[in-house]
């Protein structure tokens, strides 16, 4: 089957935090005016738009969600279409994109994501973010995300001798590299020490395992390859788009310590980009929760399973290291508003990809790059593999 070559044009994004001065159209229409003004889109029909959001009815009391981008952007009449797969709602539009530009289907498609979390009570969030594992059987019977993790995370400490030391290190790298970014939720670093000694969430995890209840906007414009060139002087290739599913209860799974989603989507990502594990530059994983970030790179195939944990002490998941993961901070650092933090990860890797990140956190000539956005503890899982333009 033919399928025309995709870039990345544009990207643009609101800094992720707590918003209270801006609502959700507001924050949406930010990040995509950014896009398409870093794509020069000026005097050009965009065809379509695809925006990634989970629960906007709960948080906002707002569904057509799209229909009101379009409206509030004055892009009408476009089709506006609202993808939603939890907290990896962001990839999914990415991806819906992603395939109606190879498709042929559209040439010039903008692809959002947004969250405004913060209007609600904390309580409500954390019922509204249940909503993403199985309702009757988890949420019902009171698991929250932070106990379906700490779940994970005490049995990888049990099969693979992982410390909450090892966990730790995620969240201090992971804010080492938001204290550097300017869009970030949280800019200030932290240590072991602060992890360890943090308000008991869920056992073994700490306040500062778990990503925060953020608000925030991302956008990127996505058109043929051959095309990107009248727009900018370094495209951004997306050489694969994947995603797999899995059982939405934890409980069905035929291990704790590993995301099936994760692996099948990852490897078929390699087969489409005719690339290794060895050969991504930069990485941002989905670190909802510290366990969450070693799961990834070790199901990924960046670390043997069960040595994700120590790599991640060891230093090898440090900018400009062995693998640079999570440059942006991750959902931990630079903060989780949960639709838009998929669509946040290509904007971050298309700016390593140019050479733009600000502040020092650029990689050294990173050349490709990959994203992995996870819906729920793993019921989805969407990667895109990008490439630097020639």
């Amino acid at each position: 089957m033919f399928m025309r070559r995709v870039a990345i044009v544009g990207v643009g994004m609101t800094e992720f935090g707590e918003h209270w001065e801006l609502g959700f159209r507001e924050l949406i229409a930010q990040a995509g005016v950014r896009a398409i003004e870093d794509a020069k889109l000026q005097g050009v029909k965009i065809d379509a738009l695809y925006g990634g959001t989970m629960a906007a009815g709960r948080l906002i009391g707002q569904e057509h969600i799209t229909a009101l981008i379009a409206d509030y952007m004055g892009l009408n009449p476009i089709p506006a279409t609202r993808v939603e797969a939890a907290c990896a709602s962001g990839g999914a539009a990415l991806r819906t994109g992603y395939l109606a530009v190879a498709s042929g289907m559209h040439d010039v498609v903008v692809v959002g994501g947004a969250e405004k979390m913060t209007d609600v009570p904390a309580g409500d969030a954390a019922v509204a973010l249940g909503g993403a594992g199985d309702q009757e059987w988890e949420l019902f019977m009171g698991a929250t995300f932070p106990a379906l993790y700490a779940l994970i995370a005490r049995r990888h400490m049990h099969e693979y001798g992982t410390t909450r030391e090892m966990m730790a290190s995620v969240a201090v790298k992971n804010h080492a590299n938001a204290a550097k970014n300017p869009y970030a939720h949280f800019r200030k670093e932290i240590s072991i020490e602060d992890v360890l000694g943090a308000k008991m969430i869920s056992e073994p995890l700490t306040m500062f395992d778990c990503s925060p209840i953020s608000d925030g906007a991302a956008a990127v414009v996505l058109m043929p390859l051959e095309k990107a060139k009248e727009h900018t002087d370094m495209p951004v290739e997306i050489l694969a788009s994947m995603q797999a599913s899995d059982t939405l209860a934890l409980h069905s799974r035929k291990s704790l310590t590993e995301m099936r989603a994760t692996k099948v989507a990852a490897k078929r990502a390699f087969e489409m980009a005719k690339v290794a594990p060895g050969d991504i530059d930069v990485c941002e994983v989905h670190d909802c929760f510290t366990i969450a970030e070693i799961l990834a790179i070790e199901d990924i195939g960046f670390f043997e399973k069960g040595k994700g944990g120590k790599a991640s002490l060891d230093g090898e998941t440090a900018l400009n290291s062995k693998i640079s993961i999570n440059t942006s901070g991750g959902l931990k650092g630079c903060g989780h508003p949960v639709g838009a933090t998929g669509v946040k990860q290509a904007v971050e890797v298309t700016w390593q990809l140019r050479g733009e990140a600000q502040n020092n956190r650029q990689v050294k000539g990173a050349e490709i790059g990959m994203t992995h956005n996870v819906g729920g503890s793993g019921a989805t899982c969407v990667t895109h593999i990008m490439k630097r333009g020639d």
